[in-house]
């Protein structure tokens, strides 16, 4: 049954994405405080295959029923392409529809936002708690892992496919480290892949962990369909959310905050619109100024990847799964038992590495698939085959998120200026050689195949770039448009607080400073976590004192390393 909406609670959450569920979940543990969540899209059906299976991960990104499907403008360093922008839309955001890799980023990457202004408490050693406190991981908890949190971590299985301990071991023969535990005491290597997939092969969203177990609550109230136009200001305080719902304009006002945690993409065309941003895009959009904020919508980043692909000698591949004569078996397993191939995304080996020794952490991440496949389905081989997933991970780029009017159906213009810094290039270059060396390593002789794509004949630096130029996709990652720390570029602070302004905060990737090292997912949720201990003025966790690895370096313990 539906709760009726009152005309104020104490917190609007406007987002019931990876961060908006947590907060929703973690502020109304306390007994007097009232939360409404509000969600554009659609509820998470438990029944909805496309949504809750892991094998079935590519297709919640095809069409809009759970998918912004957000368009770049035309891209000016890759051929002017349009490029997909992708952002779930329903309960449990873009963790409805996301790829699954449980993947933390690296712990310096968490000591290098410590060392901006006003960050000084998000270290990895005051992170790690918050990731911990927020994983119910299968394997048990560690120094580095949690065992009792709201989100299902599931570990990967020795013999699930032959292939990924075979790219795994290349990857040792060219050189490069092995790794037991990507989230762990060493990121930088080879190993297996974590996965956001509960015990009984379901997608482990935000939803499932976080709202499963605070929707009974009557001081929570989830309202789905209810498109945000603008949060309302007294001044310079936020009083309210004006939102759409069921073709009717509503206003509730909020007693104590507003939250926003509609993501990289729409958190700041949100505030844009309410009023708060670079002063002349509002001008330009026919907006009232409410606030010059000029990093509103400005610090964009994402990842880029490539598909490099190979055909495969031996069967072992999961092609033969893409047949349709196949699927009915693999979905009657997966929907009786929680096992089978429908059970897992597939991503369950990948590694980190450095292109270069200049780099003080990893700059490269790998996602291995046994199976030639492009992200979001398209171009499926039905031949045995198998890829590497390869791209760089703290590009110089940077692009912005511009609203084009004051309409909240209006997409925003979106430009990431990917691949506008040379470091890029020397990335990708290098990313493209050291695959095909990795590649061709004796632990891969029985299974390679000749090269799909790229091909081998492309060899010269101005090949490669023409190949990045057409077929590089983005990895969904985009982040940081509404970035934390303090100057003229910084939106928020340490805790979420939109500058100048009172009772507004924003909780979800766009603060993050700083791109991360690996997928964001993980990260979003724990960003969320410690915010939702200051709101609720709760002790932080204790900082951490377990070592990580720093390479050339010795463990560290404690206190984040100062690396040049």
């Amino acid at each position: 049954m539906t709760k009726s909406l009152k005309p104020a609670y104490d917190y609007i959450i406007i987002g019931a994405g990876s961060a908006g569920n947590v907060l929703a979940a973690r502020l109304t543990e306390d007994e007097n405080v009232s939360v409404l969540l509000l969600e554009a899209g659609l509820p998470d059906y438990r029944l909805d295959f496309r949504t809750q299976m892991p094998a079935a991960l590519a297709m919640p990104l095809q069409g809009t029923t759970y998918n912004w499907g957000y368009k770049t403008d035309p891209e000016p360093f890759m051929n002017n392409r349009i490029m997909d922008c992708g952002r779930g839309k329903g309960l449990g955001g873009s963790s409805l529809i996301n790829g699954m890799c449980y993947i933390r980023g690296n712990a310096l990457d968490f000591d290098h936002w410590a060392q901006k202004p006003g960050l000084a408490d998000w270290s990895y050693s005051d992170c790690l708690p918050y990731f911990k406190k927020a994983e119910h991981r299968d394997a048990g908890e560690n120094a580095y892992h949690g065992g009792s949190g709201p989100i299902h971590v599931t570990t990967a299985k020795a013999g699930v496919n032959p292939l990924f301990e075979a790219m795994i071991q290349a990857g040792a023969d060219a050189g490069y480290p092995r790794t037991d535990d990507l989230n762990g005491y060493q990121q930088e290597g080879f190993g297996p892949m974590d996965r956001f997939v509960t015990p009984n092969g379901r997608r482990a969203s935000t939803a499932r962990g976080y709202l499963d177990m605070a929707r009974h609550r009557e001081r929570l109230t989830i309202l789905t369909g209810a498109l945000t136009d603008v949060v309302l200001f007294d001044g310079k305080r936020a009083r309210g959310v004006r939102f759409e719902h069921q073709g009717r304009l509503k206003t509730v006002e909020a007693q104590r905050e507003v939250i926003v945690c509609a993501g990289a993409i729409a958190s700041p065309q949100i505030l844009q619109r309410s009023g708060i941003g670079p002063g002349a895009w509002l001008k330009e959009a026919g907006v009232a100024e409410v606030l010059d904020l000029p990093g509103v919508g400005n610090n964009l980043q994402d990842h880029l990847e490539l598909y490099m692909q190979y055909e495969c000698k031996e069967p072992v591949s999961i092609a033969p799964a893409t047949n349709w004569w196949n699927k009915p078996a693999i979905g009657a397993e997966w929907l009786f038992c929680g096992t089978g191939l429908g059970a897992t995304n597939h991503f369950e080996g990948g590694g980190f590495i450095r292109s270069h020794e200049k780099f003080a952490w990893p700059n490269i991440q790998y996602h291995f698939l046994p199976i030639a496949v492009r992200y979001d389905g398209r171009n499926a081989s039905k031949a045995h085959s198998f890829q590497a997933h390869v791209g760089s991970m703290r590009s110089p780029s940077r692009g912005r998120v511009k609203l084009k009017s004051a309409n909240p159906a209006e997409h925003p213009s979106i430009l990431f200026n990917y691949m506008s810094h040379e470091q890029d290039w020397e990335e990708f270059r290098a990313a493209i050689r050291i695959t095909r060396e990795i590649m061709n390593q004796p632990a891969l002789d029985r299974y390679r195949g000749a090269a799909i794509t790229p091909s081998e004949n492309l060899q010269s630096d101005a090949e490669l770039d023409e190949y990045v130029r057409n077929h590089a996709e983005t990895a969904y990652h985009p982040s940081c448009t509404c970035a934390m720390g303090e100057g003229s570029d910084a939106v928020t602070d340490g805790e979420g607080r939109v500058h100048g302004i009172t009772g507004l905060r924003v909780v979800d990737a766009s603060i993050m400073p700083d791109i991360i090292t690996g997928n964001l997912n993980a990260t979003t949720i724990m960003l969320a976590e410690k915010i939702a201990d200051k709101i609720r003025g709760r002790t932080p966790l204790p900082k951490s004192d377990a070592p990580y690895y720093v390479a050339n370096g010795a463990p560290v313990r404690g206190e984040p390393k100062r690396s040049a």
